[in-house]
């Protein structure tokens, strides 16, 4: 046998490269080997820089740095399944930092994670990549990129994995997505609910607690509550809160039940199984705050339906809420005063409240916290609204005091709810009365300044019901109320302007108010607001009558109409028609003014400037007038004329009552007229006809007592004086006021006006009657456009009309005076037809005369046709 030769080993390829073991120590490095086409480079550099990111922070950002994100994503959709799930892993990890995260939403990889989560992929690159879906998901921007490509199927797929950590990241991500509404839509479609309820049985805290979260967010849906309920998904939850070791799981568990309570079939479901009751067993006995306070607002939410409250009601929930405010922790005071507050629309435990839980109630407004005096004041404000009875507990409880304090709060809602408890108590007057002895209108102040427009409104709605008393209108106008309450009227709140109106409307009850809120500006913003078809309400249109029928003088020149109810006094005067929005000057204005082209303003007053009986005129040589100098011969000049109106002057100055009794709106006699003022010593009955025409025969120029305090400007000023309306007062209070018959007295007064006005006028012979001439005489006489309606002697229409409703009103007989168009004017009264049957057991309505003071004095003329007759007569 020959001898055996040793083969020699072939050497390699010269086009082969020959292995090379490279340890690199450097992260730069191993970046760089990420763009080699060899698998297992690939896979061992992956390796490398996933351990590397496990480290920190700051290994992630350096890896950004580096540039290793890019490449990363190629590795996303590689052939090899080693180095896709090494990528994966790398990405569940890096996309925990923010600059990555931005990084990976600007390369648009969502997809190519999302692709990761398909069935046939290994359970590690599920995890990593739901763990990448997990962190993204936290910013808005990704959940729309999540959704869009699709992602919430294969998640909801991956509820059901055997991977704790798998379902863990799954459900984190779709607790995340379900804050967007359109993903909610779409778990519900999904039907996602039984897969999520399913992980309440898991053995791992972290995944129950995160099911509970999800289904807290997605159960705010009708539709979703409905599908956990059809899930038997209530059973779970009450064994939740029924398992003391899952107290960590409780809270989250009662949001959940907060929201399916809503639903009312819910509701009957929770409380047929006997769930309702272990609930609220569970709220009132607990010892954990959160629990307590989260069960109430799960009792809040609900209570809010009117079929939730009655069930709550036949549970006794009352009796668990009321062991909740004795709670030591804030936060279940304040859940517990707000599904108190909800369960007030139950008028059962409306009453059930009354006994007990209103004293707790006030005890809790003396709290530090002002959130727990706010939700104390609200639970107040609902119980004490339309419920006398619970608001005279809330004053036997002193709960008076209390509210008035909180009135100062520094939260917005606690004063306004509490300003609602004191207006609903000051309904009742014998507690409105306690409420103003505490100085409520100074406490009012601040809140009616607030620039909180809930709070402007509920303040000036508490003005409105507590100043219903002159007592409590003059310590808020002295405490300088009324300057917040008028600017109120400017806001763009309709609420605001509403409540300030009608405080207005209250407020304007005494005059003294209505000329201080007038002096403030009320009347014209209220003007403007009515003139506004967007602004104006019924309250502001009352307001604003409210304190025109205060200024009487404003009232007719804008609206040409007072009625019986409007009653004239001394100082009114008819400036003539205005439009609205123009201002009318005060009559100290238009009496200094010099006489000009304009119609003469009359006016009507009889009382005296002097506050002593005036001498004798017979010792005068000059009178009190208008502020211009009066020669002492022309007060001679009338001496004679003023020695027979002696008596009379005494009568007007000294004896006030028929001048300034205001009567009321009535077709009947004034009966508060004071008649021992009638009998008078010293007061002589009416001029006989001849001296009557003694002193018309006589030349002399008209001289009118001179204003007061013209030269002296430290005096007060005062309107003049105007003897002869005063004469008329006391003779139609003599003569007329005695008639029985009403219809009698209003024939005999316009008579009386028709004689002391120029008598009867022939319709024919109108155009010869010459008032005038005799107008434009007083106007230069007087030196002024401002003529006492005593002085005139030749009147028409309108002269007359006021005259008549003037004296009419002194002496109690119900007229209104009514505007008409060139010159008219008239008076209508209201008489009963005695023969006229009326309804059944009352009286017929009256029928509405006018009244003839021109053509036939006296005369009445029944207005059926109102526009025809009055055409006919004018």
């Amino acid at each position: 046998m020959g001898k055996k030769i040793k083969k020699e080993a072939e050497p390699p390829p010269k086009d082969v490269f020959d292995p090379l073991t490279i340890e690199s120590k450097k992260a730069a490095t191993v970046v760089l080997m990420l763009n080699s086409p060899e698998e297992e480079i690939l896979a061992k550099a992956c390796e490398a820089i996933y351990r590397f990111a496990l480290k920190g922070e700051e290994n992630k950002a350096t890896l950004l740095e580096l540039g290793a994100v890019e490449p990363l994503t190629k590795l996303l959709t590689h052939e090899d399944k080693i180095v896709r799930r090494n990528a994966t892993m790398i990405f569940g990890i890096l996309a925990s930092n923010n600059d990555v995260k931005k990084l990976l939403r600007e390369l648009d990889v969502m997809n190519s994670v999302i692709a990761q989560l398909a069935p046939e992929e290994e359970v590690v690159i599920h995890e990593f990549a739901s763990l990448c879906l997990a962190n993204m998901s936290a910013e808005y921007t990704s959940k729309v990129q999540i959704f869009e490509h699709g992602g919430l199927e294969p998640l909801i797929r991956l509820l059901s994995s055997p991977d704790p950590d798998v379902k863990k990241n799954s459900i984190e991500c779709i607790y995340n997505l379900a804050q967007d509404f359109q993903c909610r839509a779409t778990i519900q479609e999904l039907n996602a609910i039984p897969s999520i309820l399913e992980l309440l049985k898991s053995e791992y805290p972290i995944i129950q607690l995160l099911a509970l979260k999800t289904l807290g967010v997605i159960t705010n849906d009708k539709e979703s509550r409905a599908m956990l309920r059809d899930s038997q998904g209530m059973d779970l939850l009450i064994k939740i809160l029924e398992t003391k070791e899952l107290n960590d799981l409780h809270i989250e568990a009662l949001a959940v039940i907060a929201n399916c309570l809503e639903d009312m079939d819910t509701m009957v479901l929770i409380q047929q199984t006997g769930g309702l009751k272990k609930l609220l067993a569970f709220a009132e006995n607990s010892t954990i705050p959160d629990i307590q306070k989260n069960a109430a607002k799960a009792i809040t939410k609900a209570a809010y339906d009117p079929e939730n409250r009655k069930l709550f009601h036949e549970q006794e929930v009352e009796k668990c809420l009321i062991a909740l405010l004795s709670s030591e922790s804030d936060g279940t005071k304040i859940a517990a005063s707000q599904a108190i507050s909800a369960m007030c629309e139950h008028s059962g435990s409306k009453e059930f409240f009354n006994h007990q839980g209103i004293p707790q109630l006030i005890q809790l407004l003396k709290s530090d916290n002002e959130e727990v005096r706010e939700a104390a004041a609200l639970a107040l404000a609902n119980l004490t609204t339309c419920n006398p009875a619970n608001a005279n507990a809330a004053a036997e409880a002193d709960a008076i005091d209390p509210l008035i304090n909180t009135l100062s709060s520094k939260r917005d809602g606690a004063i306004a709810n509490a300003a609602t408890v004191l207006t609903n108590m000051a309904t009742q007057e014998a507690l409105r009365g306690s409420i103003q002895s505490r100085d409520v209108m100074g406490a009012l102040l601040a809140p009616l300044r607030s620039a909180n427009t809930v709070v402007q409104s509920k303040a000036a709605l508490a003005v409105a019901a507590t100043a219903c008393d002159a007592e409590a209108r003059a310590e808020l106008r002295n405490s300088g109320g009324l300057e917040p309450l008028v600017e109120l009227l400017r806001s763009k709140n309709d609420e605001v302007r509403r409540h300030a109106s009608w405080a207005m409307t209250v407020c304007a009850s005494d005059e003294l108010m209505a000329t201080e809120l007038c002096r403030l500006g009320a009347l014209d913003i209220l003007e403007e607001i009515n003139l506004s078809v967007s602004r104006k309400n019924k309250f502001s249109e009352a307001a604003y009558n409210k304190l025109l029928n205060n200024n009487l003088s404003l009232k007719y020149s804008q609206t040409g109409y007072l009625s019986s109810s409007n009653i004239i006094g001394d100082g009114f005067y008819d400036y003539g028609r205005i439009n609205p929005g123009t201002k009318l000057l005060p009559l100290k204005d238009l009496c200094l003014q010099e006489p000009n082209d304009i119609r003469a303003i009359l006016l009507v007053n009889s009382k005296s400037s002097d506050v002593s009986p005036p001498p004798s005129t017979e010792d005068k040589s000059s009178d009190i007038g208008y502020g211009r100098s009066i020669s002492s011969s022309s007060s001679l000049r009338r001496a004679s004329k003023e020695k027979t109106r002696k008596n009379s002057y005494h009568f007007s100055a000294g004896v006030g009552s028929p001048t300034e009794e205001k009567s009321e709106p009535t077709s009947g006699r004034n009966t508060a007229l004071s008649k021992g003022t009638t009998k008078e010593k010293g007061l002589r009955k009416g001029r006989g006809k001849k001296e009557e025409e003694k002193v018309k025969e006589e030349e002399e120029l008209i001289t009118v007592p001179k204003w007061a305090g013209e030269g002296s400007p430290e005096k007060e000023w005062y309107p003049p004086f105007d003897p002869d309306f005063c004469v008329y007062v006391y003779e139609v209070t003599k003569s007329i006021l005695p008639i029985n018959s009403i219809k009698e007295q209003i024939e005999a007064l316009a008579k009386y006006v028709a004689e002391k006005m120029g008598g009867t006028i022939p319709k024919d012979k109108l155009q010869d009657f010459s008032w005038e001439l005799h107008i434009s005489e007083l106007k230069f006489q007087l030196k002024s456009n401002v003529i006492p309606i005593g002085h005139i002697k030749k009147g028409i229409f309108y002269h007359r009309a006021l005259l008549f409703k003037a004296l009419a009103d002194k002496i109690g007989i119900g007229c209104s005076l009514i505007r008409g168009e060139y010159g008219r004017a008239w008076n209508e009264v209201k008489l009963m037809n005695k023969s006229q049957k009326g309804v059944i057991g009352g009286l017929p309505p009256p029928e509405v005369y006018l009244v003839d003071l021109m053509f036939h004095p006296g005369g009445l003329i029944k207005l059926k046709s109102r526009e025809a007759d009055l055409y006919r007569f004018l």
